[in-house]
């Protein structure tokens, strides 16, 4: 134990030390490093597939299921989708060193702020290795050291292709340092990585509910949080029902496995009776299963009672809750009381209860008239995404590149002297 602690406080110095060049690096050496490692993933696809073949071997003899599996193979069309990744990533404006807010003060100084990168992040994740070139391209286009802890189930494509960003660092002339992968699947390692406050200025476990929890409660080293996607649409009084059909099975049925998709349904008792019906034969098609409230059960065929601790469930399945309520300020009580400051949509034409939906309601995207569905940094014009907060400190929602630095204050003077 003492030679994994030992280890582990030693690669986030490392790692530390490296991302100290890292900061000042032009932008134009950061995109040819990262189209270096685009190209290694092209050219070196035998060996990671070779190197992923022992992961997908070892899942299917501990009985990982088929989903599981196919989480973790690095097939042709994943490994061209990490290399379309990287050019995305390339093409990316570069957030660091930007000034901004400059103003000039009555003693004469002028004052401005400068982005920075936030040093060294701590990646930790479950199943797909494709995370460790997405993690890592963002991390290091924003300037920042990265050390990446996926899931024991893909060690062996998580080593290589940790082999091979650190590859095209060095052939770029950087500290090869600056990319780091936890190489022990031992579960001590992560312990010992969230005791590194010293190297290490952020966490960003990405996973089930439970490893979050985990990290929260363990972790010296501030968490970016995202415990679950419990995300609800409210059909307002004054919806276009015509819009709300498409929204909502959208939001619910693209991919009901993922945190944007929607748990909860919340309809206004006004156009309940009227709605309800409809939707009936549009979720039996889809194959979707309804717990609601007794005023849904009695409106929508198949609906079957809820039980108190289905309201606020992330399903992440066909599954959905539909409750009907009196009044926006109802439907807003239900969001604050269930959901999980993740996406809130509401379906109206009423602009004043638009806007007050939009002021009032406290989750990382609100929306009108628009699916969960977009609340995705690609959708939402970062280009890509690292993973989404739902705490305020220090971003809330989709972090792009912008999310991973941070502002520090920059004074220009003259010989200016405090009075």
């Amino acid at each position: 134990m003492m030679l994994i602690e030992q280890a582990i406080r030693e690669m986030a110095a490392r790692t530390r030390t490296a991302s100290q060049d890292l900061a000042t690096l032009p932008t134009a050496a950061k995109n040819k490093m990262l189209a270096t490692v685009a190209a290694l993933l092209e050219s070196e696809k035998d060996l990671i597939q070779a190197e992923n073949s022992k992961d997908i071997a070892a899942g299917k003899e501990r009985g990982l299921s088929a989903a599981m599996l196919d989480r973790l193979q690095l097939s042709d069309a994943v490994i061209a989708g990490m290399v379309t990744g990287l050019s995305e990533v390339i093409s990316l404006p570069d957030p660091v060193g930007r000034i901004s807010d400059m103003t000039r003060r009555p003693s004469g100084i002028s004052v401005g702020r400068m982005r920075i990168p936030l040093g060294v992040v701590a990646m930790i994740y479950e199943s797909r290795p494709n995370v460790t070139i997405d993690a890592a391209a963002l991390c290091l286009k924003a300037g920042n050291g990265v050390i990446l802890r996926g899931g024991s189930e893909a060690i062996h494509s998580n080593i290589i292709l940790a082999n091979l960003l650190q590859r095209a660092l060095q052939e770029n002339g950087i500290n090869g340092d600056a990319v780091q992968v936890v190489d022990t699947t031992d579960r001590q390692a992560i312990q010992f990585l969230l005791q590194q406050e010293e190297s290490i200025d952020l966490i960003i476990p990405r996973g089930g509910e439970g490893l979050i929890r985990f990290v929260t409660e363990n972790s010296r080293i501030p968490v970016l949080k995202h415990y679950k996607g419990v995300c609800h649409i409210y059909i307002d009084r004054d919806a276009d029902l015509d819009k709300a059909t498409p929204i909502i099975m959208n939001s619910k049925t693209q991919r009901p496995g993922v945190c944007n998709a929607l748990e909860g349904l919340l309809v206004h008792r006004d156009v309940a009776g009227q709605y309800l019906p409809q939707l009936a034969d549009e979720f039996s098609r889809a194959g979707v299963s309804v717990v609601g409230c007794p005023e849904t059960v009695a409106l929508l065929a198949g609906a079957e009672p809820a039980a108190e601790d289905d309201w606020g469930t992330e399903w992440l399945q066909l599954k959905l809750c539909v409750k009907v309520v009196g009044s926006t300020e109802e439907a807003k009580a239900y969001i604050a009381r269930y959901g999980s400051k993740h996406t809130e949509t509401i379906v109206t034409e009423n602009y004043s209860a638009a806007q007050d939906f939009l002021a009032s309601v406290d989750a990382s995207a609100v929306m009108v008239n628009a699916s969960t569905r977009f609340n995705d940094g690609g959708q939402l014009g970062l280009g890509t995404e690292i993973g989404i907060s739902t705490t305020k400190l220090h971003s809330y929602g989709p972090m792009g590149l912008e999310e991973l630095t941070t502002r520090k204050f920059i004074v220009y003077g003259n010989g200016q002297v405090r009075e």
